[in-house]
């Protein structure tokens, strides 16, 4: 099947208020950002030129420079590392989404690329050079001692091109996403890991640079997660986050003593995550309910700061060299993500990827209001909800309950094209923060545990309740869609609660877990055990949890939309879903619509491939829902 004309609306909006899809998705966002160690100039991925490239800018003259032209790749899954000289940037770049990274290096003065690593069948993701510029660590999958494929810590020399493996845990060593893994003199690296037969726990870990005496230094009890967010810059203590409290909360671990100088709101959702240069700050992120922002702590003082940068969003603080200008990324529903530099003592942010060509078409965006409705059991479920301008005109319209990934994920308050085109489109928008959600405490987070598809299930069909009961809400069309674990719901919606929709959109779900199981890597597998239990053991939970086995019931037209290289629900589930509804009498075209992408993954960062699943969303819905 071909993509249909998205321009064919039958959309309620007067004519003139509707956006162009390619001028809509090819607002430029910034994705991901990394300061040189020098502080004075920052590299960031960014999609102005209509694909995602690297660019550069120093912090002199704010000029951004475009470094990469196409060797980067088109969708973003990881991030990137300056070497300490300033030289080069260390990049991941896998095949069509796949996500089997191979690590490659940029100069930053010639924009000249080397291939670093040739190993397609492994995941490497880059973390930070050492002091010499010559050894990376990296978090890798690839096959270690006594023949394990799990993500482990390795060394890799970048003038030999020699690895060397430093951990060897059965679980996943996990790293991504840590600032200054190595210690400030590069002697000893911290990470955070898991050795308990508890799946969910996790502690932190410090062993000597060559990887050995690799000793457990904090747990607060087993079962809690315990992770080290970043190294002190005078290397006493560790920045540290913990739930053992019922929520997430930033602390200070002083390595010597093991006391922790805890920090944050009892209650409310926050992690570490960065020192300032002089080790006077502390950066968190707090979670403030489908909002979150940046904290910072005076460490010696207590006293709390709180950044004015913006409503939505703000995330990935990092400070200058000078401990008064903190660099970070931005969004909120009318704004894509930016780069924003923020002065101390001005308490004033400055946009350093702004693009105002986009101002008259932002300012056309929808805002989305914060709703709490009730669940079958009086649970209350916090949603933002998107709606057509012209919902104030006494019409009704066609709805959707859009369902996020994880399921330990969240919506936020940020720019989502896909919803803003659907918005414009004419259609209401609900997204729940269903039980298994983040940023609610840990006693909601794991409420999905063992239950996928279960009580969250009836958080997404409390949602369809709530939107019937919308003045300005079409009950008769009301539909569901998600991707990923929005996916998964999506086919267990359509196959357990049936009588709900008119129709639905399952974009890269699962359908078999123990299918799914037993394509993945060690990773998911270790991911898929922790939240639904043995496949074994919990072999008829697995069963009744799989739509695959109960296609028969499906009442709605459905689309389902896949990329053939998706590592993370591998496009099989959905072509088995597609295969059983043909065993069942169902015809393509009539009774389902089924799409798949030779050159995606897990979805895609890239503005065409994002155009490209958008027509054809919004063809399905124009001509269903």
């Amino acid at each position: 099947m071909t993509p249909g004309d998205a321009g064919k609306s039958k959309a309620t909006l007067p004519k003139e208020e509707h956006l162009q899809l390619k001028d809509l998705m090819s607002i430029p966002s910034t994705l991901f950002f990394a300061l040189s160690w020098q502080k004075d100039r920052i590299a960031f991925y960014w999609d102005r030129t209509g694909r995602n490239e690297l660019w550069v800018m120093s912090l002199d003259d704010r000029v951004p420079r475009q470094l990469s032209h196409g060797e980067v790749p088109r969708a973003i899954r990881i991030g990137f590392l300056w070497n300490r000289a300033g030289t080069t940037i260390i990049f991941g770049k896998d095949k069509d989404g796949n996500e089997q990274h191979d690590l490659y290096q940029i100069d930053t003065a010639t924009g000249r690329v080397t291939q670093l690593t040739d190993e397609p069948t492994s995941q490497k993701y880059p973390l930070e050079f050492a002091s010499d510029d010559r050894l990376l660590l990296v978090s890798t999958n690839r096959k270690g001692k006594g023949g394990r494929k799990q993500h482990n810590l390795w060394t890799l020399d970048v003038k030999e091109r020699k690895w060397e493996q430093l951990t060897d845990f059965a679980n996943p060593v996990l790293a991504e996403g840590q600032r200054n893994l190595w210690s400030p003199d590069c002697k000893r690296i911290a990470f955070t890991a898991n050795e308990s037969s508890d799946l969910k726990n996790t502690d932190i870990y410090v062993m000597d640079a060559n990887g050995s005496n690799v000793r457990r230094i904090f747990r607060t009890k087993e079962g809690s997660q315990d992770s080290v967010a970043a190294w002190s810059p005078d290397g006493k203590s560790l920045a540290i986050t913990s739930d053992t409290f019922g929520s997430e909360r930033p602390g200070i671990l002083n390595i010597e003593t093991g006391e922790v100088q805890w920090l944050g709101k009892l209650g409310v959702d926050e992690s570490a995550v960065d020192y300032s240069p002089n080790g006077k700050y502390l950066i968190s992120f707090r979670h403030a309910s489908v909002a979150g922002k940046l904290i910072l702590y005076d460490i010696k003082s207590g006293r709390t700061i709180e950044p004015k940068i913006g409503d939505g969003v703000t995330m990935d603080g990092t400070f200058l060299a000078d401990d008064r200008s903190l660099v970070c990324l931005h969004s909120s529903p009318t704004c894509p993500w930016e780069l924003r530099l923020y002065d101390m003592g001005a308490k004033k942010a400055e946009k350093l990827t702004h693009n105002p060509v986009n101002e008259g078409l932002t300012n056309r965006l929808a805002d989305c209001e914060t709703i709490a409705y009730e669940s079958f059991d009086r649970l209350k479920i916090e949603a933002l909800l998107y709606k057509p301008r012209s919902a104030a005109q006494g019409k009704r319209f066609p709805a959707l309950v859009e369902v996020h990934g994880g399921p330990t994920g969240q919506y936020y308050r940020v720019f989502n094209p896909f919803t803003q085109y659907l918005a414009n489109q004419g259609y209401v928008i609900l997204q729940p923060n269903i039980r298994g959600s983040t940023g609610y405490g840990v006693k909601f987070r794991d409420m999905a545990l063992k239950d996928w598809g279960g009580a969250d299930l009836d958080d997404v069909a409390s949602g369809a309740k709530f939107l019937r009961s919308l003045p300005y809400v079409d009950p008769d069309r009301v539909g569901v869609w998600g991707g990923s674990y929005g996916g998964f719901m999506t086919f267990m919606a359509v196959t357990k609660r049936p009588e709900l929709w008119k129709t639905a959109v399952a974009w890269v779900g699962i359908t078999d877990l123990h299918a799914m199981y037993e394509k993945s890597n060690e990773l998911f597998r270790f991911f898929m055990r922790e939240q639904m239990g043995d496949p074994v053991k919990d072999a008829d939970l697995w069963n009744d949890r799989s739509a695959i086995y109960f296609a028969d019931k499906v009442q709605t037209k459905l689309l389902m939309v896949h990329g053939a290289n998706d590592p993370r629900c591998p496009v099989e589930q959905s072509r088995a879903f597609r295969d059983r509804l043909k065993e069942l009498g169902k015809k393509e075209g009539e009774d389902y619509e089924y799409f798949e992408f030779s050159d995606e993954g897990h979805g895609s960062s890239d503005i065409a491939q994002k155009i490209r699943v958008t027509e054809i969303l919004a063809n399905y819905l124009n001509r269903n829902l």
